[in-house]
């Protein structure tokens, strides 16, 4: 990246070009950088993308410095799928991972959050800050009241993370009416070992990063965690109520613009 100060826009994807930037992206992040692949992955013209994204809201941060023409002007993307389509569509993309009976019952405003990911030259600084900030504003435009969605370790092998799933499970375990459970055939315990026995610093040290600020969001994990293995993930799913995490994040965006 240049030394040129970003110049950044939020908006939501218009049209097939914007799509497809927001897969160069994702293909950057999550096929380039952490080895993912799938049957949708297209690796000559460099997009990750599924079956799935025709029918989301694709959240997307735009640095208007950098040239459109590349499909690199997008370097923020959050996919969001609210209840009321995922209705008409017939299911959420979690729903191959977890079942989410008990949040469907709710009777609440729910939205899928999927596939976030910020470009690597643009991480620690405002640029995750103002996407998080859109992202409060969608929410309080369609009156959600439940967000969840699955996030990812880096690796398949479950023993290697034994101390952050742990912790995870002894500690930020969802309440009854939010626990998500990971589908009979795939679930992985995420009590590894005795809450005593870990190294609760490493462990969120070994944590990644978009996990731990939901988690400082107010947010939960679902029981039991699921081994993708076409993405080379361990995920977990995390639930967050809204009205807690709006207060949260509108409170660190207002920080970070002053």
């Amino acid at each position: 990246m240049s030394n040129t100060e970003p110049r950044f826009t939020l908006r939501l994807a218009r049209d097939d070009g914007d799509l497809r930037a927001a897969q160069r992206l994702r293909y950057t992040v999550f096929v380039e950088e952490l080895g993912a692949d799938g049957p949708f992955v297209d690796h000559d013209a460099r997009l990750e993308r599924d079956a799935f994204d025709p029918d989301y809201d694709h959240l997307l941060l735009i640095d208007l410095n950098r040239d459109p023409a590349t499909l690199d002007h997008v370097i923020g993307v959050y996919r969001l799928l609210r209840s009321d389509v995922a209705d008409r569509v017939g299911r959420f993309y979690s729903e191959d991972e977890y079942n989410l009976d008990v949040l469907k019952n709710s009777g609440r405003r729910l939205l899928e959050l999927g596939r976030s990911c910020v470009h690597r030259d643009y991480r620690g600084g405002k640029a995750m800050y103002v996407l998080w900030g859109g992202l409060a504003d969608y929410v309080a435009q369609h009156d959600i009241q439940i967000l969840f969605g699955v996030a990812s370790f880096h690796g398949t092998d479950p023993q290697s993370l034994a101390a952050p799933l742990s912790l995870l499970h002894h500690r930020h375990m969802a309440p009854p009416d939010l626990r998500v459970t990971a589908r009979d055939g795939h679930y992985q315990s995420m009590n590894l070992m005795p809450e005593a026995e870990i190294d609760r610093f490493g462990a969120m040290r070994a944590t990644p990063a978009l996990i731990k600020a939901y988690l400082r969001l107010g947010g939960f994990v679902g029981d039991g965690a699921f081994v993708d293995r076409a993405f080379n993930t361990v995920d977990v799913c995390l639930v967050m109520d809204t009205q807690r995490m709006n207060d949260r994040l509108r409170s660190l965006y207002a920080k970070e613009r002053g």
